[in-house]
């Protein structure tokens, strides 16, 4: 009972977690609060919510550990780790100008800033003009500076949630390198702010000055303010520990630190990375983010609403096991299993492909999803599976794109996150991998992995790797079914592997005849 504890807070899409965490990766307490509603959305593909929200679910999940039985005099540092891409414009006090930007947001910017002569010229010569004129109209700063301009010139700071949320705790601009995952002017090989007249300032319509300093993971961000101290029921003067954004947290959170091991995160958003400690582009001109190791690059293949989908289903296909659920005192997803176990492998031919959301070039600002295949048949239980299935597919494709640009096979295959408590997902997923799927013993890898570089920071472990090897332990393990992944293997190369090429030029037309989501 003297052990020092770890806190570690994340910061989510759908909820804030906090979680007290001893130095062998034993969870004291936990704590979660729901956002609610999650997002605002004043027009379709809009996406938005008050950062005060975040805060305060932040200081309620952390009070909540207290109330529970945790010792709060037993915390040694804290680390935070957040959802990625949402955007906060402030005044210099910290004072939100207007709602976050969430990352889902669809809203595109027409009028691009000027790049410039020269750097025009060597886009064009490298063939990614299209793609850094792609990434300038998704960049929310670029909108506001089209649509808000009054308020984008007397916004003082223009931040990553992280970057905010640590202003709250420590009342500094200062961030951790590692949370810079979005359209800022990041240098992703360097893991700093891009040089004066860099490419990326002619990109983004930002200032400098907008920008928070810097830290690598695993080192204080400050120390907590006493209103923060007091909002969070902490001792004054704890160091806040620079943690990394959610998904790297969540790869340090199951120890996958080795460059053949892949890592998928099931969660709004979902996600295949690996751990390399050289810079490599999975895609050309398409950057490596920081990993929560030091030093390290996470490759990373999204899908971007990944287990969204899930959500979506309970919403407007799930109310008879929302109702059971209620009166199981369980989640709605466990009872999804069912649905799952109803349905053989390939729903008898219905496909999910899972590109509901535009990306910058895989996929491109055209994509759409799509279910093929329907029949007589087909119920909502095969629409359940093949929506799981449809996921695994999207990244399995991820993974070999990852094993192209390594040149070497992925072997082992850990999966975190909200979806991963599906038993019938992560046998799915081992099926479709043909790779044992193996789940950690922390449900929240993603806190895990914050709680992981606080221990670092603080000097709990000696350094990252050493908090990885003593706080992550594997939970249950998923084995291939042969029969099944012989047909998934069929399936996917198939049928799911050509799919999109074959459907995207029906895609554009969509958009130039609706014009949605422009």
């Amino acid at each position: 009972m003297t052990d020092p504890l770890l806190l570690a807070m994340d910061v989510g899409t759908q909820s804030t977690r906090a979680l007290a965490v001893d130095p062998r990766g034993h969870v004291v307490a936990r704590a979660q609060v729901p956002h609610t509603p999650p997002l605002h959305a004043a027009e379709p593909g809009w996406a938005e919510q008050d950062p005060e929200v975040y805060w305060r679910a932040l200081a309620s999940a952390v009070t909540q550990l207290w109330a529970g039985g945790a010792d709060p005099a037993r915390v040694v540092a804290l680390a935070l780790t957040t959802q990625r891409g949402t955007v906060v414009a402030s005044d210099e006090a910290g004072t939100p100008l207007r709602s976050a930007i969430v990352w889902p947001d669809q809203r595109l910017c027409t009028a691009l800033p000027p790049l410039g002569l020269l750097w025009s010229a060597g886009f064009r010569l490298a063939g990614a003009h299209r793609l850094v004129r792609n990434l300038q109209r998704q960049a929310k700063a670029n909108w506001l500076a089209q649509h808000e301009p009054a308020l984008m010139a007397r916004a003082d700071r223009f931040t990553l949630l992280s970057g905010w949320l640590t202003r709250r705790l420590v009342g500094t601009w200062t961030d951790s390198a590692a949370c810079q995952v979005g359209f800022v002017p990041f240098d992703y090989r360097r893991q700093q702010w891009a040089r004066p007249g860099g490419w990326q300032w002619r990109a983004l319509a930002l200032r400098a000055s907008q920008m928070p300093s810097l830290v690598p993971p695993a080192q204080s961000l400050g120390t907590l303010t006493a209103d923060a101290s007091r909002a969070l029921g902490l001792p004054a003067g704890l160091p806040l520990i620079a943690a990394a954004a959610d998904k790297a947290c969540e790869v340090l959170g199951c120890g996958a630190l080795d460059a053949d091991v892949a890592h998928c995160s099931f969660g709004t958003a979902a996600t295949i990375n690996t751990t390399q400690r050289r810079y490599m582009e999975v895609e050309r001109l398409l950057p490596a983010y920081p990993a929560a190791l030091p030093g390290a690059y996470t490759t990373e293949i999204q899908i971007e609403r990944g287990y969204w989908l899930v959500s979506w289903f309970r919403r407007e296909f799930g109310d008879v096991e929302v109702a059971r659920a209620e009166a199981l005192g369980v989640a709605p997803e466990v009872l999804f299993d069912e649905l799952i176990r109803a349905v053989p492998p390939g729903a008898q031919g219905l496909m999910l492909q899972p590109t509901w959301s535009p990306g910058l070039r895989h996929p491109g600002p055209e994509a759409k999803g799509a279910i093929i295949g329907f029949g007589s048949v087909h119920t909502r239980a095969h629409l359940y599976r093949a929506m799981i299935e449809g996921i695994a597919y999207g990244l399995r494709a991820g993974r070999e794109r990852i094993e192209r640009r390594l040149g070497t096979r992925l072997t082992r295959l850990v999966i975190s996150g909200g979806g991963s408590q599906s038993d019938g997902a992560m046998q799915v997923t081992a099926d479709v991998f043909n790779l044992v799927a193996e789940r950690p013993a922390v449900h929240d890898a993603s806190a895990l992995g914050a709680a992981m570089l606080a221990a670092a920071g603080a000097r709990v472990h000696a350094d990252v790797p050493a908090a990885a090897r003593a706080m992550a332990r594997t939970g249950a393990r998923f084995a291939p079914e042969p029969a099944h992944a012989q047909t998934y293997d069929r399936l996917y190369r198939e049928v799911y592997r050509p799919l999109y090429a074959r459907l995207a030029p029906l895609y554009h037309r969509i958009r130039r005849i609706t014009g949605y989501p422009e």
